[in-house]
């Protein structure tokens, strides 16, 4: 079962990334980001190209955790519907976010509010037996010194320690490397190799 976080694009990365999805996150800001506000027949072509790739999967929209989300929302439901998409919507609800952190806080995590990564990693931990992560790295450079990018796709910098972000990466990486070290799952931060 494969997440994917904010609707990445894939295809053009499938050598690194591969392709297969099932469950797919969304935040409201990635369509102004990737997908110009939809203020163009061109940028809704390509966004309804992205979703035709889906082919069933479940695409995960928080659209109440942001301001200004709903609208989004419904320009998107408005293509899935007049372009006849294969792909479910899901809209989370804002308890969720307090009851994931509620969650990490108890166990002495505190996080101001969590990462689309770590609530997906919350969620797959109530139904897989077995979870891979992959991306979560939240340094400007890997171990040797090499710069690595925030999103594999685009060239967004982020602040990765910034205390005006909403998310602590590096101390969700952290939670997230001891939870490796003790084989609750298993953290992938360098290249993958075939087995």
């Amino acid at each position: 079962f494969f997440f994917r976080c904010n609707l990445a694009p894939v295809v053009e990365f499938a050598a690194d990334v591969g392709t297969k999805s099932d469950f797919i996150t969304m935040n409201p800001s990635v369509v102004q980001r990737a997908f110009g506000g939809f203020r163009n027949e061109s940028d809704r072509e390509k966004f309804v190209h992205r979703l035709s790739m889906l082919n069933d999967s479940v695409l995960w929209i928080p659209a109440f955790m942001v301001k200004g989300g709903e609208k989004h929302v419904e320009w998107v439901n408005a293509l899935i519907l007049k372009n006849k998409l294969k792909v479910r919507t899901a809209y989370p609800s804002l308890r969720l976010i307090h009851a994931v952190r509620g969650y990490w806080l108890t166990n002495k995590v505190h996080i101001k509010r969590p990462s689309t990564g770590l609530l997906m990693y919350t969620l797959a931990t109530r139904f897989c037996d077995e979870i891979h992560l992959y991306g979560f790295w939240p340094f400007p450079k890997d171990l040797r010194g090499k710069p690595v990018k925030y999103h594999y796709y685009d060239d967004l910098k982020y602040r990765y320690f910034s205390n005006a972000s909403p998310h602590r990466m590096p101390l969700e990486f952290k939670t997230l490397y001891m939870l490796h070290n003790r084989g609750a799952l298993k953290l992938t931060t360098g290249k993958c190799i075939q087995q």
